[in-house]
């Protein structure tokens, strides 16, 4: 009896195993997307984005807290990039900068580290049913999590459109699964990072040889806290030769770096944190 017990109870483990394992997730899947991308080619009218979670505040009333969020907007989608770390956060926040969740299309999750994805809760109170856009490579626990929440998961390997003039990168697998965004604008590409973990100046020449155009301007956490002087100008000057003009740095940056950043950059570097809104022109 107690055998027969043990032994239905393992199949039912493999059968829940097995259900799991076989469970099928859409692809972002555009492989005519990046074919419409040229040096004259780009956004028509100003596109927004507005920081909603970052280390950082700009605005008073805000909380700043390690994490980062931001929303675009002017795009006929609106797409929310990352949800910082803490849910209550995230939504004061959110609120407080009178957003509105129900214009919200779609989520896009840079990676997998809890400082952007752990607000994503308190997103899917205020609304439910789109698209939570990931690599791929994220656990399967976290993809059944956001089905199981009323999300519909979907997985990201390579560049792809997201809307008219707005891109996934595609992922960058080292040294985990990291993707980005892109924009394209006549002047060049806009780059919206997360925490650049595959290294800011790796992903732009990826980006860079993808989308076979330079880019204009890049803005998010570049992870570069531990790095010294020295490396932060090489960084720049690799930058500079991808012909990057405009350049804010945040979140994981570091304090120091981000200074150096703010410097260099002058009157084109892009401010950020908790309130900021960004103008993007054609």
């Amino acid at each position: 009896m107690k055998t027969g017990k043990i032994t239905a109870l393992l199949l039912l483990l493999l059968l829940l195993e097995v259900t799991l394992c076989a469970q099928e997730y859409a692809f972002l899947l555009d492989p005519e997307g990046l074919e419409g991308i040229s040096p004259s080619s780009g956004i028509k009218k100003p596109v927004t984005v507005r920081v909603v979670y970052d280390n950082y505040v700009h605005t008073p009333g805000m909380t700043p807290d390690w994490g980062y969020s931001i929303m675009i907007g002017g795009l006929g989608k609106t797409v929310l990039f990352d949800t910082g770390t803490r849910p209550e956060i995230f939504e004061s926040n959110f609120r407080k900068m009178n957003l509105d969740a129900t214009e919200t299309d779609a989520v896009l999750l840079s990676h997998e580290h809890q400082d952007h994805i752990g607000g994503i809760s308190a997103f899917i109170k205020m609304k439910s049913g789109i698209p939570v856009i990931m690599p791929a490579a994220f656990p399967e626990e976290f993809k059944l999590r956001m089905a199981g929440m009323g999300m519909e998961p979907v997985m990201v390997k390579e560049p792809a459109m997201i809307c008219r003039h707005l891109y996934t990168s595609g992922v960058f697998d080292f040294p985990l699964a990291e993707q980005a965004l892109v924009l394209d604008t006549r002047k060049g590409l806009v780059v919206m990072t997360g925490c650049s973990h595959p290294g800011i100046v790796n992903m732009l020449e990826v980006i860079k040889n993808s989308f076979n155009k330079n880019i204009y301007m890049v803005f998010g956490g570049f992870h570069l806290m531990n790095e010294s002087d020295g490396e932060i100008a090489s960084i720049i000057s690799g930058m500079k030769s991808l012909g990057v003009v405009k350049c804010g740095a945040t979140h994981c940056t570091g304090d120091k770096q981000i200074e150096i950043f703010r410097k260099t950059f002058g009157s084109d570097f892009v401010e950020l944190g908790v309130g900021n809104t960004i103008i993007i022109s054609p």
